[in-house]
């Protein structure tokens, strides 16, 4: 390793680029894996390391991407939250196929997942929903969510609205606001290294089990 090299090591070291990706040898459930990594980077103090890259892309192959907040995550997925009227909801509709990408600096760490995506039931769409703060709740009701607005006051105005007609009352979760499911045929686990010379393990859904790859950087 060149002096350069040892110097960009040792100022990048707290940033995670001596840590082993352990993927190969740890475990054959990448869910259990990512679980791991999340809890790291809470840990290692960044702020929202549930922040996640959502990219869409219609049936012409136009991609889209946008950042949201990963919600949920099991076996079965993992689940975020949307309006069925925004853009990303009209592409998945179209194309149910969605990719993800978590990236977390400081711990020189990305996740790459991939899969087709499902609404999940309006019950758990309600659960969640109901959690949220109230003002979370009324902004669901108020906002046409990626449709042109020709004037802040419309959507201030709007607000105002629905804060009226559901003063006292619980709020009801909208028809046109829930979640989605991706369900994931690939995980990948990126962690940098010195050099370029980065870790990448790729796991690839099979009938009954994840086959595990290694990648070139």
């Amino acid at each position: 390793m060149s002096l350069l090299s040892k110097l960009r090591c040792a100022f990048t070291l707290g940033q995670g680029v001596l840590i082993e990706n352990k993927a190969l040898t740890t475990t054959d459930d990448p869910i259990s894996f990512f679980d791991n990594w999340l809890k790291e980077a809470e840990k290692s103090g960044i702020i929202l390391p549930e922040s996640m890259s959502v990219s869409t892309s219609t049936t012409e192959g136009r991609p889209s991407s946008r950042m949201v907040l990963l919600k949920e995550f099991n076996q079965q997925g993992f689940v975020f939250f949307t309006n069925y009227g925004s853009r990303k909801a009209a592409e998945l509709q179209a194309n149910p196929f969605a990719a993800l990408l978590f990236h977390w600096n400081m711990l020189q760490r990305q996740v790459r997942i991939e899969g087709r995506i499902e609404r999940i039931s309006q019950q758990e769409s309600e659960a969640y929903f109901h959690s949220r703060g109230r003002g979370s709740q009324i902004g669901a009701w108020a906002s046409k969510q990626s449709h042109i607005l020709n004037d802040r006051k419309d959507l201030v105005d709007s607000v105002k609205y629905y804060e009226e007609k559901f003063a006292g009352k619980t709020i009801p979760l909208p028809d046109f606001w829930g979640g989605y499911r991706v369900i994931p045929d690939s995980i990948e686990f990126w962690q940098g290294k010195a050099d370029r010379l980065h870790d990448r393990f790729v796991y690839t859904k099979q009938p009954n089990e994840w086959k595990i790859t290694r990648l070139n950087p």
